[in-house]
């Protein structure tokens, strides 16, 4: 099923720009992410992303018109890269044919997770785990763009591997568990503030963690 569109920045992009421009527009982009990330939606302006790349207002909007689109390649970009990982990875398990739950978990998150390592990835899961603060229509649109074919994938996938377990409820943990990883890697889990342990690093094992909260979670008994 082909991918559908929204309206980014392949779509406004003028023909035979040159390389130092396409890099351009991603310093925006770069810059664009983390203000998102921070302020949200309603609370940045293309002024600001400007001013963070020492640029002018209409800059911004030449490449991107407007603060909508701008957003809408923001959020795509890395978002269409993650969701086609995974599919990557849930072929590349299908073709290796034994594969379990963790498996499964695993080649969900960690496309995700992985971006946890970057600082503008990091920034890019601070906007992910806000998008439910932002405009309802606009939230439910990309995510539906983004990370549908996907995040369907994967619910029939687990539901494969568990039989008797009603779709419903096969969906409603993998809902679950996109939001235990996009809350543990978001940086806004006060993991570092409630622990007691001195300086031991708090992101250690993290992710080993999360995939086996997630399996576990995905193979639980309903009461």
């Amino acid at each position: 099923m082909p991918r559908a569109k929204s309206k980014t920045l392949g779509e406004a992009r003028r023909p035979g720009r040159p390389e130092g421009q396409t890099n351009l527009s991603e310093g925006i982009l770069d810059a664009a992410e983390v203000l998102f990330a921070e302020q949200g939606y309603a609370g940045t302006t293309l002024r600001q992303v400007a001013e963070k790349l020492d640029a002018n207002a209409a800059m911004i909007a030449y490449y991107f018109k407007n603060k909508d689109n701008l957003f809408r390649e923001v959020f795509t970009r890395r978002g269409h890269a993650i969701s086609d990982d995974r599919m990557k990875r849930l072929a590349a398990l299908k073709a290796r044919g034994d594969y379990d739950l963790r498996d499964l978990v695993a080649a969900f998150i960690e496309p995700a997770a992985d971006l946890f390592h970057d600082a503008q990835g990091r920034a890019f899961l601070r906007l992910h785990a806000r998008m439910h603060m932002e405009p309802a229509d606009l939230s439910f649109e990309l995510r539906r763009i983004v990370y549908n074919e996907s995040t369907r994938a994967y619910a029939n996938a687990f539901a494969e591997l568990l039989p008797q377990m009603p779709l419903r409820d096969v969906y409603q943990r993998v809902t679950l568990l996109i939001g235990a990883y996009l809350y543990a890697f978001s940086g806004t889990s006060r993991l570092d503030e409630l622990l007691i342990e001195g300086n031991d690093d708090s992101i250690k094992g993290l992710l080993e963690s999360t995939i086996a909260f997630g399996t576990a979670g995905m193979c639980s008994r309903s009461s």
